[in-house]
């Protein structure tokens, strides 16, 4: 059997069960962009993949917010964390592994989420 060839990963859906609070926290809490907040799912786009807002009724399943991080890439954990702290962002731990930083939160909708960066090889 020959393997597939993937290309890359083009987009990580994001569950969302109100589309307004997500679309706020995306775009006012964490500053992120995308070309069209209107959009029925709202592609983020965030450098190297792009995170798409879904509501997961519209194709009849039953909302679930995913429960394993999404890395987020910063330059600086403590700095984005404090910064996001201001807004009202609560952490649920931080964890330094000697190779990579993190720490963990949850977005609007109850999906977890982390702040992420690599400092050694």
């Amino acid at each position: 059997m020959r393997n597939m060839n993937f290309e890359r990963t083009d987009f990580v859906s994001i569950p969302v069960q109100d589309m307004e609070r997500a679309k706020a926290f995306y775009r006012d809490v964490l500053g992120m962009d995308s070309p069209d907040w209107d959009a029925g799912w709202p592609e983020i786009e965030t450098g190297n993949v792009s995170l798409y807002l879904v509501d997961p009724s519209v194709r009849g399943v039953d909302f679930a917010p995913h429960k394993v991080e999404v890395a987020l890439r910063v330059p600086d954990v403590p700095e984005a964390k404090r910064e996001l702290e201001a807004k009202g962002v609560e952490f649920s731990g931080e964890h330094d592994t000697g190779v990579c930083k993190m720490a963990f939160f949850e977005d609007s909708e109850g999906n977890a989420l982390m702040l992420h960066r690599r400092y050694a090889p």
